[in-house]
């Protein structure tokens, strides 16, 4: 019997610039079928010397995001774990 689950994630991606000055944030968020919600965060900043090239910002937000989420749902499962085996497990 094979099981299929679907997780879905929101991206928001958002750009602020301020003079020579330009910021990239992103979110996401991730609601599991079980009702779990998790919501990463990421920023990237462009140096003024850098060329004007929104879709690193972009990239470099997103994936710093996204490793937020991935922790937060590694310490999830840490507690998932520890809570189903009373063995404690640290996520690597």
């Amino acid at each position: 019997m094979q099981t299929m689950k679907r997780w879905d994630v929101d991206v928001v991606v958002a750009e602020e610039n301020e003079g020579d000055n330009a910021r990239t944030w992103a979110e996401v968020g991730l609601i599991a079928d079980d009702g779990t919600a998790l919501r990463g965060h990421g920023m990237a900043r462009k140096h003024p010397y850098d060329g004007d090239v929104p879709e690193i910002g972009e990239e470099l937000a997103v994936s710093r995001a996204l490793s937020d989420l991935s922790r937060q749902l590694r310490q999830v499962a840490a507690e998932d774990i520890n809570d189903n085996t009373g063995n404690p497990w640290r996520p690597t």
